[in-house]
């Protein structure tokens, strides 16, 4: 593909989210280059700006598999990354069956991610740098391609836990 057929592609993209989300060219923009350079974006601020929505309709334009992950206090690592399950087949034989978790998709919506505890946000960790997950040992790949878009309140709020560095490290941008 050439830059100014790179370029066109880019501008439609932008354009048909622009008809979901007015007034936010820079925000869109910023998102993109960082999907396009294949990086992670934290997108901070007060909720109602839209944040939510610019995800999904990213999402929508670009035809990804997509989940979200709306993090709480009581969330727990293995709501995301997925868990094995004993399951019995055709035979009667009982066995441990991987039941993936919502990672498992190419854009993940990570909800208010300060506000589940750090021990569930580490569960990012692997995922975001490795673009796997390990269960009990077993290494399972993701899906080409992988990104997370986080969402953030501010520190202020109440009830939010401060990233840790290792997981801010793992954002191309903060927006």
């Amino acid at each position: 593909m050439s830059p100014a057929e790179f370029r066109d592609v880019v501008r439609g993209i932008e354009a048909e989210i622009g008809k979901t989300m007015v007034g936010q060219v820079d925000t869109v923009r910023d998102v993109l280059t960082c999907v396009v350079a294949g990086g992670h974006v934290l997108l901070e601020g007060v909720p109602g700006l839209g944040k939510t929505l610019l995800v999904r309709t990213l999402a929508d334009v670009l035809a990804l598999d997509f989940s979200r992950i709306q993090f709480t206090p009581d969330l727990m690592p293995a709501d995301i990354t997925g868990t094995n399950i004993l399951a019995e087949d055709d035979e009667g034989q009982r066995r441990f069956v991987f039941q993936p978790g919502p990672i498992f998709a190419n854009l993940v919506l990570a909800d208010e991610i300060n506000r589940a505890t750090p021990k569930t946000q580490s569960a990012l960790l692997e995922a975001m740098q490795e673009k796997t997950v390990t269960i009990a040992n077993q290494m399972h790949m993701l899906g080409k391609p992988f990104f997370v878009l986080a969402t953030q309140n501010p520190l202020e709020m109440e009830g939010t836990y401060p990233l840790p560095e290792a997981q801010l490290d793992r954002f191309l941008f903060k927006l």
